[in-house]
């Protein structure tokens, strides 16, 4: 995920203090969004062996299917990242997103 350890002294307010029979004892400092979107896509790639951009048509789907499930979209400027990491336009990216959510057969 990428989280960083830190001493509780060291808590910012976004930062996820864990405490034991009330004595806080660990900060847990959050990565930004966009670095875990960066973070899933270099894993995806790694998964299939090769540039998310040199995958099939087929492929490119089943990443965006798989990104939706985790939330990628949700991250500001989600579907031009992906976009870039795919080699594909931000349209083709909202058409495969729309193909998910139609009924079969349409």
């Amino acid at each position: 995920m990428g989280a960083e350890l830190l001493g509780p002294e060291q808590a910012q307010p976004d930062d996820v203090v864990l405490a034991w029979e009330g004595r806080d004892v660990i900060a847990v400092r959050l990565p930004q969004l966009s670095d875990s979107l960066d973070r899933i896509l270099a894993a995806l790639a790694r998964r299939h062996g090769m540039p998310l951009a040199d995958l099939d048509r087929k492929a490119k789907q089943s990443v965006v299917r798989t990104l939706e499930a985790r939330g990628a979209f949700s991250v500001r400027h989600g579907v031009e990242t992906v976009a870039g990491a795919l080699g594909v336009s931000r349209f083709t990216v909202y058409n495969y997103l729309n193909r998910e959510l139609s009924p079969k057969g349409e």
